[in-house]
């Protein structure tokens, strides 16, 4: 494959749990109305993307050995980019574990997935780039025309909601996801709706 096509070509990898399945979805979504292809094998691609898991030290640990061994036999032409909650939590230290990324985009951003990837390309300084917003999780933001689902066989994902307004001593969910916002209804119903079908 030439480089110019591979330019053009993800490799998504997604950990963790049926939210996460929805972003993935999501984001490759957006990616192929952008032109872009997906593929299978990392060598085939431009843009190399792990949807992370921060949740427990187990999917910590698959999510950093996941980039560490994309980063190992990534190419100079090619974009790594950590996303999802482990990104979201800790950025930084996601990059401190795995040197060779690009790009860091948390879970409060994965709709600007094509932007940030244009932004990496047009980059030329060695270190990586952020996009960690504070503010609320952008969840309720269905303006891309996108659906916020995910088929997988007989069964499908339909994200209502996102994030969690109770900050439990023992769960990461509000730090990683922000607080509880909630889809417009009509969105929600649409996409049932468009499931069925």
């Amino acid at each position: 494959m030439s480089k110019q096509k591979r330019k053009k070509q993800f490799h998504l990898v997604s950990l963790g749990c049926s939210k996460n399945t929805v972003d993935s979805h999501s984001m490759a979504t957006l990616l192929g109305k952008a032109g872009f292809g997906s593929t299978g094998e990392a060598d085939d691609a431009g843009v190399l993307i792990v949807n992370t898991c921060g949740f427990i030290e187990a999917a910590r640990q698959e999510s950093i050995e996941t980039l560490r061994e994309l980063a190992a036999n990534k190419r100079p032409d090619q974009l790594l980019i950590a996303a999802g909650c482990l990104s979201q939590r800790y950025g930084p230290w996601v990059v401190e574990q795995v040197p060779g990324i690009d790009g860091v985009i948390g879970t409060r951003r994965w709709m600007d997935i094509v932007p940030f990837i244009h932004q990496l390309r047009r980059n030329k300084k060695p270190e990586p780039i952020y996009q960690l917003p504070d503010e609320a999780t952008t969840v309720g933001r269905d303006e891309r025309g996108i659906l916020r689902t995910a088929v997988q066989g007989a069964s499908a994902y339909l994200k209502i909601s996102d994030g969690c307004r109770r900050p439990c001593a023992f769960c990461a969910i509000p730090e990683i996801k922000g607080t509880h916002v909630s889809r417009p209804l009509q969105s929600i119903l649409a996409e049932a709706e468009a499931l069925q079908a």
